[in-house]
């Protein structure tokens, strides 16, 4: 008996949105370019904070490298969630129910956790550690697990077209 899970898939994969993806021959790879320039902003902007708070660049200021690169991830998600949900579409019943596919979108999750828990904690403190000054440990494992997560994201994202 199908679970509920595989109920939505097929609901997923029975759409107009779907049928369009699997159809017009520009759709997909259009879909596929914007969602690959939306992770590339996504997860650029995330790096590169990231490496400032591993410690490079630390000339620069840390709420200023924050004021310019948050804007361009939340772009980059706001153009990557909803190309990737196309994406998943385009054969939801098997992609939907891959476990490479299902582990990406748990570390998406868990990325969100990660940066949340950053800006709700010891990222409240930055103006303390903003420049010329290692920051916390704290703030340096956040960094860490962030970008160790979104490249395990990008790779799994790349392996769902080869094992998904």
């Amino acid at each position: 008996m199908p679970t509920a899970w595989q109920n939505a898939l097929e609901g997923l994969h029975s759409t107009p949105a779907a049928l369009a993806m699997r159809q017009s021959e520009w759709l997909y790879p259009t879909v596929e370019i914007l969602h690959i320039l939306g992770f590339c902003a996504l997860v650029g902007a995330a790096g590169l904070f990231d490496l400032r708070l591993l410690g490079l660049s630390r000339q620069i200021p840390v709420q200023q490298m924050a004021a310019h690169l948050l804007p361009v991830a939340w772009v980059g998600f706001a153009v990557a969630a909803p190309s990737g949900f196309l994406l998943l579409l385009s054969d939801a019943r098997s992609i939907g129910a891959s476990p490479i596919f299902l582990v990406k979108m748990a570390l998406i999750g868990l990325a969100g956790l990660n940066a949340w828990v950053f800006h709700s904690g010891v990222g409240r403190s930055v103006q303390t550690w903003n420049q010329d000054v290692n920051p916390p440990l704290a703030a340096r494992l956040a960094a860490l697990c962030s970008l160790l997560i979104w490249v395990a994201v990008i790779a799994l994202g790349r392996l769902i077209a080869y094992l998904g």
